[in-house]
């Protein structure tokens, strides 16, 4: 009875296997599609995508309702307004070329069959198609009424889209009204937004100097990117939109070819790629896979393949489509630019801005056509994550021009004398102390004014405009005289001759006595810039304001506490903590101690208190004419106090400080029960 009743619930194999790949796919889709998160690599989805397609033609009895193989995108968020694609936006299906294979049929054997098979669908023995570049982005359909933008859909299911209207308006080269005249009464144009390779570098290099976590790739970015609920967040993303095909079209417009729709679209004002080619026969199509695969790394932005499409409309009509892609195209995938590797040592770099990245030195392998020797493990808790471990072998992946990074450890290979990594507690280049704020991941190094590693971004900081404003030491005259040995801390500059100065290139007798004369004059300063010079992390330069300001002299600064600095509006714990720890580093007192040994002055301001209750912290709206003040000077009393000017009332107003003729701020700081002031109340704070 009991081997009846287990007979009766053991599920087949291939069901079970079967059942195991579409949750695990279902599980990758909602990831990458929905929350934009990738879990596993590419190749490895295309793998268990076709692997599931082999099973469930094998065996369709096993296949369910449910399936990827069904499906296009991910699930629709809840935040957004839900609209119906009035034509579904489909996938495409994938081949792949056996990259070993030195003959061209045989390495492309998936391609020259799949044009076969549209050959013989037509009776015809070839086609002409569009092929271009399979872009790494997020897919779009954005519908224009008259000529004018009214709505934009995210994928989706492929069926049911997300309303992203605004954000997608935010995006630079996407037209709000196409060009021409006679535009149809109804257009919807499909495409891929992206965020293209250089952009992105910049991008991350913001977010290090801000001490934020990088972003992981463009594609993820680029998705939660339009997918925002404030489209200032969107507008602040470098997105780039590409067209690729119109869906749908009113009656005043008609095409033969899908090569003349690309035509329109770049007529119409939308950024087409310059790489899309027509090609007569399946030879040339494999030829431009080749091609776009050589130049991958130089492209702009990031692709993963390319798409070919049979350009004559009426037979990708005849052609059709299959449950969750078209019949007349097909993506041709790129193969995974990853390799395995083993790691050799994993040693420390100090970035520009005092972040301490661990590298992995690897054997030697060539990824993507490249020999890389280097790999990026990003942080410590990176390598804790992936648990790597110097000696293991590990999958190291190559995007773009992006430094390769170990993807993960092939713990099958791992070798018993592998040893955990340990991070140091010093830097490596200067020997300072590290510091790690509470909400971030990166460890740096405290020793911004004397760290060698540090010293090319310190130093051009130092010579900016908003900080010592040392005119003609620009970014590549800083770098020439690091290069030459002549500076290495800011006090250096200001120790330069001009028997140095000649010798070098770019420098007559001229201007180096200019140089010279720029140097002397930047010694008489304020405050302000100078606190702002010494590139102290978080401090900008409204911050640095704020504690000339309140502290009035550089020693006060330098020997203020936490609960000091929180004192002072706008400043929380990590500005706060970032400031203590850069003047508890010896080296940067002593460097600040030679600057003002060398003659940098600055005129000392008269110190507020900044524990006046009424003031500081507190937020002030200006409105209406002051008859004792200038709007200027009302901010100014407040800064000085620790305050802070606002120019919109809300809950979150303090005082609304009304003049005559005050307005609409008058009536809504009454609406919200904000303290109102007149100017004699406003006086009474500060004598008080």
């Amino acid at each position: 009875m009991d081997d009846l009743f287990s007979a009766s619930w053991s599920l087949d194999p291939v069901q079970t296997e079967i059942d195991s790949l579409t949750d695990k796919l279902i599980k990758y889709n909602h990831s990458y599609h929905t929350n934009d998160i990738s879990l596993i690599a590419d190749e490895e989805y295309d793998k268990l995508f076709r692997k599931l397609q082999e099973l469930e033609q094998e065996h369709p009895e096993f296949k369910r309702n449910d399936s990827p193989t069904n499906k296009v995108g991910g699930t629709v968020l809840d935040e957004f307004n839900q609209k119906t694609h009035q034509i579904p936006m489909l996938s495409l299906n994938n081949i792949f070329s056996d990259m070993d294979e030195t003959n061209n049929e045989t390495r492309h054997k998936e391609l020259f069959q799949f044009n076969k098979r549209l050959c013989e669908a037509i009776g015809v023995d070839s086609l002409q198609y569009v092929a271009s570049p399979k872009y790494d982005g997020v897919a779009i359909s954005i519908t224009y009424t008259n000529g004018i933008l009214t709505e934009a859909l995210t994928r989706g299911d492929g069926y049911t889209g997300e309303e992203v209207t605004n954000n997608i308006k935010t995006i630079k080269n996407i037209p709000l009204t196409l060009k021409g005249g006679n535009l149809p009464s109804h257009i919807e144009i499909r495409g891929e937004i992206l965020i293209q390779t250089d952009d992105f570098i910049k991008l991350n290099q913001d977010q290090d100097i801000k001490g934020l976590k990088q972003y992981a790739n463009p594609r993820n970015t680029a998705a939660g990117s339009i997918r925002q609920l404030d489209s200032k967040i969107t507008a602040s993303r470098p997105l780039h939109f590409f067209a690729y095909s119109i869906a749908s079209y009113s009656n005043e417009l008609q095409f033969i070819q899908f090569s003349d729709q690309l035509e329109y679209l770049k007529q119409v004002g939308f950024d087409v790629s310059e790489y899309c080619k027509i090609c007569n026969d399946v030879n040339e199509l494999a030829g431009f896979y080749e091609d776009i695969l050589a130049s991958r790394q130089k492209l702009p932005f990031g692709i993963d393949g390319v798409v070919y499409k049979v350009d004559e409309i009426s037979l990708q009509e005849k052609l059709g489509f299959v449950a969750r892609a078209p019949r007349f195209a097909i993506a041709h995938k790129f193969p995974a630019e990853e390799a395995e590797s083993q790691i050799q040592d994993i040693q420390i770099q100090v970035g520009r801005t005092g972040a301490l990245t661990p590298v992995a030195k690897i054997k030697p392998v060539n990824v993507g056509g490249v020999i890389v020797s280097n790999a990026s493990l990003h942080n410590q808790d990176e390598i804790r994550r992936k648990d790597v471990r110097v000696g293991d072998y590990v999958l190291v992946r190559r995007a773009g021009d992006v430094i390769p990074e170990v993807v993960r450890v092939v713990l099958d290979k791992r070798p018993r004398d592998t040893h955990a990594f340990i991070m140091p507690n010093q830097c490596p280049v200067c020997g300072s102390h590290l510091v790690q704020l509470e909400d971030e991941i990166i460890v740096r190094c405290s020793g911004g004014l004397y760290c060698n590693a540090q010293k090319k971004f310190t130093l051009i900081h130092f010579a900016s405009k908003l900080a010592l404003n040392i005119d003609g030491m620009g970014d590549k005259i800083v770098e020439q005289l690091i290069d030459n040995q002549l500076i290495n801390t800011p006090s250096d500059i200001f120790k330069l001759r001009l028997e140095q100065l000649i010798t070098l290139d770019r420098f007559a007798e001229k201007s180096a006595n200019n140089l010279i004369s720029a140097i002397n004059y930047s010694k008489n300063t304020t405050l302000k810039r100078l606190i702002y010079a010494l590139g102290i992390r978080h401090v900008g330069e409204s911050t640095a304001n704020s504690l000339a300001n309140t502290f009035g002299d550089l020693d006060n600064l330098m020997n203020a506490k936490v609960s000091e600095l929180l004192q002072i509006n706008d400043i929380g714990d990590i500005v706060a903590t970032s400031i203590v720890e850069f003047f508890s580093e010896n080296h940067n007192r002593e460097i600040i101690s030679e600057l003002l040994a060398l003659g940098v002055n600055y005129s000392k301001n008269i110190s507020k208190s900044i524990f006046n209750e009424k003031i500081s912290g507190k937020t002030f709206v200006l409105t209406g004419s002051l008859i004792g003040y200038t709007r200027d000077e009302a901010r100014e009393f407040v800064e000085n106090f620790a305050g802070k000017v606002s120019s919109s009332v809300s809950k979150k107003t303090d005082y609304v400080v009304a003049g005559s003729e005050a307005g609409s701020k008058l009536d809504k700081a009454t609406e919200l029960g904000v303290t109102i002031l007149d100017e004699q109340q406003f006086k009474q704070l500060f004598e008080s």
